[in-house]
């Protein structure tokens, strides 16, 4: 299996260089056995199945919503060309929209392969939300949370297992298939909200569009798809408006009209 022979060997290429700079720790700290190259090949592999799987992951064809597609390009792009994302230039950075109105969610690969659900789009009630969102798992990716998560979750035994061909069975498919529905710690949602601020601060939206996405779901009788994999921490909205405030940021647009034009073409 394709996936099998990719994972074995990039494990492979991380454990050994375990005595040089292969094992990284950034953002708030964490071990990371996987190298940067290495979440860019992980995330091509999970593309592949989302992909491969139109029943779970309906994508958006972009033949006949070009005007979509450039819009939320747009908002990603403001977010990478704010001069704060640290692999703005290594990661893919690719986005896909998955036509699915029932489900409030986006998520983001390693290595920036970025999936925005129509019913995420059409819950939010301005762009500056949307943004907020967007750069929230632009940080998970960036800072490299799902592979310095998997390091923790199977830990070095395992990990070493694997590419020594001595991993229990199923073990290697459990873990790629996994990392679209990888559940966060709540100290990397810290980090994601924050940096969600740092990114937006230097763009013209009010930087802490994030905090308005929190704000509507916590009204939810229901928790959407998105708290399952994103646990909140204690405080999340004031943590991420003192943030802004603490920052200085000047942006106040959030493009209400613009934003109720395009949800309109979903």
């Amino acid at each position: 299996m394709r996936i099998r022979k990719f994972i074995m060997l990039s494990l492979v290429a991380s454990i050994i260089s375990i005595s040089g700079c292969g094992v990284t720790q950034e953002g708030g700290g964490g071990l990371n056995l996987f190298t940067p190259d290495q979440d860019i090949e992980l995330g091509k592999e999970v593309a592949k199945q989302i992909e491969s799987d139109p029943q779970q992951f309906p994508i958006l064809p972009e033949q006949g919503n070009e005007e979509a597609y450039s819009y939320i390009r747009k908002i990603t792009n403001k977010i990478l060309n704010s001069g704060q994302v640290k692999y703005k230039d290594k990661f893919v950075w690719e986005v896909k929209i998955i036509k699915d109105d029932e489900t409030l969610n986006a998520f983001c690969t390693p290595g920036g392969f970025i999936y925005v659900y129509t019913g995420l789009i059409k819950y939010l009630d301005t762009e500056d939300q949307l943004a907020g969102v967007m750069a929230h798992e632009i940080a998970h990716a960036d800072l490299r949370h799902s592979t310095r998560q998997m390091t923790k979750t199977y830990g070095i035994a395992a990990l070493v297992s694997i590419a020594t061909g001595k991993s229990e069975p199923g073990l290697i498919e459990q873990i790629a298939l996994g990392l679209v529905s990888l559940k966060f710690s709540r100290s990397h949602e810290t980090e994601s909200d924050l940096n969600s601020v740092k990114y937006l601060c230097g763009t013209d939206y009010n930087a802490d569009g994030a905090a308005g996405f929190f704000k509507k779901i916590e009204s939810n009788k229901t928790p959407p798809e998105f708290l399952s994999t994103h646990p909140s921490p204690g405080n999340r909205v004031e943590n991420i408006e003192n943030k802004a405030k603490e920052m200085g940021c000047k942006g106040n647009k959030s493009y209400q009209t613009e934003y109720a034009r395009i949800k309109a073409k979903l």
